[in-house]
């Protein structure tokens, strides 16, 4: 392999026919020195390849050559590292086996928390944070996309995929419960519409199995918080031939197999397919990809919304063309008789016309006779063998055209968000990666150019425009070549002479087109273009482009035929009629386009992909992008197996290595005079120096951002490596990572110390509030608590006064009582008491019958009395009377008058009962007595003393 100079100057003049813009600047060493000398700087540099690995962005590399981005490459790839910096793009390898581990929830999370998530390994997610934090923008709000390209199989849309978990994840991390149902719902549509477009969308080819057939632009829009509301999705270019012809090895579209190895029994019976009923139009059945998943399409279409109804419409459909794919025609012997069909084919087509809701009849009579109008008069003319074969597949594929557009309808339908609700929007872009196959038509003509298209974008976005800035800024700059593929893009699209007008020229003309007459065509208009090129010597029709990735050889065979895309009028007027709720709404919908289009009806397949890629380049424009190259480290797709000559093919191709020196010697950073100083001035203004006014003019401002300049560079640096981290142009300021790094370090430390002033003032004040609270509430807790204690001893003292009252008057009134009593017991006499005293009215009596012999009268504590005794009658008061029987009872004291005895009742004869019927009236008072309170066991032995004394000496 060649040194990198070598391989520099290689590339100035002509590459693959294409001219490369831009000088570099002169060296005037020899030639043999300058190479020897690179040549030792590439063996020192590979000479410890144990470190190689650990160069994480190629711009590090020294010196940048092919070699030496190459062997990085292939050493971290050996040790699994997939994903590499190449300054502003990110290089990923696909490793062909899954890795859980790198893509899992909480890697997630620790790029989007991360302060500065450049500073982790390289990997998918630091581009996505990026775009997500440049949404919001540092100056103002901006919208961003993210372009994925490589070749088919370099792992795109695996990456898109990533791209839009990571952003359904972080997006939709609410913290507000009201919309978290909202939030949830639309990032599991938007994550399930990519199920259902790879279905219908993918296919598996010679180097992917699951290869993108078309192209899709998906917006995921975002709120004012940078919450995930809705998305759209923009499809371009399905490659609808595929469904009626398959190329050798390669399969149809995923949903066929998925319909073929998942549907159940009932499923099989309902699309009148058996189980082991062959397909024409299902090669390579029984090769199994891990895409053959039917359950989870289904699963997607039920959360998108699609009922049970709608999804047997849809497969009995699919099931119906797959059923007219093994219709086969046989010529007839009399050419104003239709083809014929066999038995076989006739039970395919009557299959085929049930499961598409059409009549039997009228279905084999579209596929085998046409209708030529001329005028108000139509002729139906028998259609060859061949002509037959075409309206089949012409069938097949604008029904799954149809049909596919009406699936990228519903889905928009179902998650993209109202244009009120939303603001910015981060676009991913998954297109089809540059093929080149044995055989190659307009399909591959269209992707290549489509590639073409993103490449210039790249070209012009990054290299080409950054360039011409830094002179128009008057910067000294050395100017990097690179490969500019606009030439190639006028042979394709040029105007008013391209490969694409001259093939519309051909498919407007009312006739049948010839493939040596287009080239001989293209030969004569084309013949300037060095991008072009011609085997004389082969015999079939053909022409050779070369792209910016190599040369592709196309075949003109069918090209014009292809690019026309006709449908006959009969087909479309039987799909009309058909009573498939869902095919018919696609073809009635279908015909009122047609008819508010009318005069656009001759609009080419080539005319269409251009509109809408060129509207899809006005979008990315618009945009900031963010770009990404998937690299195939090998053809067959085998794990970890790093083939060198594919990748630096790939390298080459896609501009890496030009992109890393632009990114090592450039400044990617580039701000406005005004927008630096409004972010950046706080510098100055918190070092000590006078504050920048925003509102200077351009002059002044040159000075303030010198002067801010001047603050925050290293003073131990030199001029020289000043300018080589900052450069000030005439309106902007050209910086490098570094010197945004420090920047923004810097700025950080200043609004943390700015942050840490305030929190410490904000504390104080809520301190200082704090203690006047606390202060405030002692006060008015000590004047609580001192009324409190003057109202308790207010109410203490109204009480205890209420008490004294009320026991004076108690003690009083006791006294009284004891008298009373006292007084009442003198007045007890032999005989019956003819008259009551009024004394003893009032408090109740008890009066005994009178008897001759002695009456027992039992006495306890409550002073109950309870006679037995009719014939004596005793009067007296019921307190005197139960202070009488008390006294005598608790004492065991005998009478003074032999006609009762009193004897103790709770001591010596147990509870007497009150319940016994009495033989005469019985009236009972009871009142309380002091004289429950006496001493009521005395000592008999010794002398009564005491209170008993003075009781016994008032009361006997």
């Amino acid at each position: 392999m060649s040194s990198a100079d070598d391989y520099r100057d290689v590339r100035v003049g002509h590459r693959n026919g294409s001219t490369v813009k831009g000088f570099i600047q002169k060296v005037h060493t020899p030639h043999l020195s300058r190479t020897e000398s690179l040549e030792g700087e590439i063996q020192a540099f590979l000479i410890d390849e144990d470190q190689l690995h650990t160069y994480d962005d190629l711009t590090k590399v020294n010196p940048v050559t092919p070699t030496t981005v190459l062997k990085c490459l292939q050493a971290r790839y050996s040790l699994r590292v997939f994903y590499t910096h190449a300054g502003c793009t990110l290089v990923a390898l696909n490793p062909f086996q899954a890795v859980p581990d790198l893509y899992t929830l909480d890697v997630m999370k620790e790029y989007h928390c991360a302060p500065q998530p450049q500073e982790f390994k390289p990997h998918i997610f630091i581009v996505a944070e990026e775009a997500y934090r440049n949404v919001r923008g540092q100056l103002e709000p901006v919208n961003q996309s993210l372009v994925v390209s490589g070749e088919s199989g370099a792992g795109k849309t695996w990456t898109s995929r990533c791209l839009m978990k990571y952003y359904a994840t972080v997006a939709s991390a609410s913290s507000v419960l009201t919309s978290q149902d909202t939030v949830e719902r639309i990032e599991r549509r938007v994550l399930d519409s990519n199920p259902i477009m790879e279905a219908f969308g993918n296919a598996c080819t010679l180097r992917n199995n699951n290869s993108s057939r078309f192209g899709k632009y998906i917006q995921l829009q975002l709120d004012g918080c940078q919450l995930l509301v809705g998305a759209s999705v923009q499809t371009y270019l399905l490659e609808k031939t595929r469904v009626a012809c398959q190329p050798a090895s390669e399969r149809n579209f995923h949903i066929f197999y998925q319909m073929m190895k998942g549907a159940t029994d009932e499923q099989r019976k309902d699309w009148k397919m058996s189980l082991d009923q062959q397909f024409v139009w299902l090669p390579n059945s029984e090769k199994t990809v891990e895409e053959d998943c039917f359950n989870d399409t289904v699963e997607a279409m039920v959360h998108l919304g699609i009922d049970a109804e709608r999804q047997r419409q849809i497969f009995k459909v699919l099931a119906g063309i797959l059923q007219l794919g093994n219709v086969s025609f046989s010529s007839s012997t009399d050419e104003s008789q239709p083809c014929h069909l066999d038995e076989q084919s006739k039970d395919f087509l009557q299959r085929t016309a049930e499961l598409l809701c059409v009549p039997a009849e009228e279905l084999q009579t579209c596929l085998r006779v046409r209708i030529l109008r001329a005028g108000k008069q139509s002729v139906f003319k028998p259609c060859s063998q061949v002509e037959c074969s075409m309206r089949r597949d012409c069938l097949a594929k604008v029904i799954y055209a149809q049909l596919f557009e009406w699936l990228v309808t519903f889905i928009n339908n179902s998650i993209c968000a109202d244009s009120s609700t939303w603001c910015n929007f981060i676009g991913v872009l998954d297109v089809y990666g540059f093929e080149c196959f044995q055989i190659n038509n307009l399909e591959q003509l269209c992707i290549n150019y489509a590639n073409e298209k993103l490449q210039q974008h790249f070209v012009a976005h990054y290299l080409k425009a950054q360039q011409e800035e830094y002179v128009s800024e008057g910067l000294k700059w050395s100017f990097v070549k690179y490969q500019d593929n606009q030439s190639c893009l006028d042979l394709i699209e040029g105007s008013p002479i391209g490969v694409f007008s001259l093939l519309n020229e051909e498919s407007r003309l009312n006739r049948t087109s010839d493939a040596k007459t287009v080239r001989v065509r293209l030969e004569k208009e084309l013949c300037d273009n060095a991008n072009i090129s011609w085997d004389k010597f082969s015999k079939v029709p053909h022409f050779t482009v070369a792209h910016y990735a190599g040369k592709v050889n196309y075949q003109l065979e069918g090209m014009v035929e292809k690019n026309k895309d006709p449908v006959p009028a009969e087909l479309v007027s039987l799909l009309q009629k058909s009573e498939n709720p869902l095919l018919h709404q696609i073809f009635i919908d279908r015909e009122t386009e047609s008819l508010t289009t009318k005069g656009l009806s001759r609009v080419t397949v080539v005319s269409k992909f251009k509109n809408s890629l060129e509207s899809l380049m006005k979008i990315l424009h618009t945009t900031t992008p963010h770009y990404t190259r998937c690299i195939k480290p090998n053809r067959d797709c085998k794990p970890l197996t790093f083939k060198k000559e594919e990748v630096i093919m790939q390298l080459e191709a896609c501009g890496i290595v030009e992109t890393i020196h632009i990114s090592a010697a450039g400044f990617p950073i580039r701000i406005p005079f005004k927008s630096f100083v409004h972010r950046y001035g706080l510098v100055t203004k918190y070092s000590g120096s006078r504050s920048v006014d925003l509102e200077s003019n351009g002059n002044n401002t040159v000075q303030q951002v010198e002067k801010l300049l001047s603050v925050v560079l290293p003073h131990h640096l030199s001029s020289e490596q000043h300018k080589s981290w900052v450069h000030c142009g005439r309106t902007k300021v050209f910086l490098t990572q570094a010197m945004l790094d420090l920047l923004e370090d810097q700025r950080n430390k200043i609004l943390s110390r700015c942050a840490f002033t305030i929190q410490c003032c904000w504390l104080r004040y809520q301190r200082r509030r704090r203690h006047a609270h606390r202060q405030s509430a002692a006060l008015i807790q000590a004047a609580v608590r001192s009324w409190l204690v003057r109202k308790q001893v207010r109410r203490w003292n109204r009480s205890a006064a209420v008490i004294q009252n009320t026991w004076r008057k108690w003690r009083a009134k006791m006294k009284s009582l004891a008298d009373a009593e006292l007084d009442d017991a003198e007045d007890l006499v032999e005989e019956e008491l003819l008259a009551m005293n009024p004394v003893v009215r009032e408090r109740g009596s008890v009066q005994l019958s009178s008897i001759q012999e002695p009456v027992t009268v039992r006495s306890w504590p409550m002073g109950l009395a309870l006679a037995s005794a009719p014939s004596i009658t005793v009067s007296l008061t019921a307190t005197g009377f139960q202070k009488m029987m008390s006294v005598m009872a608790s004492l065991n004291l005998p009478t003074r008058r032999g006609q009762y005895k009193v004897e103790t009742n709770q001591y010596t004869k147990g509870l007497a009962s009150i319940r016994a019927q009495p033989k005469g009236s019985v009236k009972l008072h009871c009142q309380r007595s002091p004289l429950l309170y006496a001493n009521r066991h005395p000592d008999l032995k010794k002398d009564v003393t005491g209170f008993n004394e003075i009781l016994l000496e008032k009361t006997l």
